[in-house]
């Protein structure tokens, strides 16, 4: 069953349609489909990784120390690392790094069952 609102959608979108038409029979516009590889379209979506900031890139450039393994942190510090670690794994998961965002996410549940002395 089409509804009134469904019709007049239908009926503004076949106008739209026929006045691109006329338009492109006059300046004699050809419309071709998009040709993209899905890797192109998903490069463009993903962007170039960040580069590290801060403490991460004086680690990487051996200014700094590696933070130390969670099973010597005392609680507070543990708790602060998972806030930190999700909030990355988020980041990452919403540029679509999802290999990544799944590692911090095991981290996170690493660090959760250290923190309640299950691990």
């Amino acid at each position: 069953r089409i509804t009134g609102s469904m019709r007049r959608a239908m009926d503004e979108t076949e106008r739209r349609r026929h006045k691109q038409l006329e338009y492109n029979a006059v300046h004699g516009i050809t419309p071709r489909g998009i040709r993209k590889t899905v890797a192109d379209i998903m490069e463009g979506a993903r962007g170039a990784a960040p580069a590290p900031r801060g403490r991460r890139r004086a680690i990487a450039q051996g200014r700094a120390e590696a933070p130390a393994a969670p099973e010597s942190l005392e609680p507070a510090a543990i708790a602060r690392r998972i806030k930190r670690l999700e909030s990355e794994m988020l980041e990452r998961a919403h540029n679509l790094e999802f290999e990544t965002a799944a590692q911090l996410r095991d981290e996170v549940a690493r660090l959760k069952r250290l923190e309640l002395g299950v691990a």
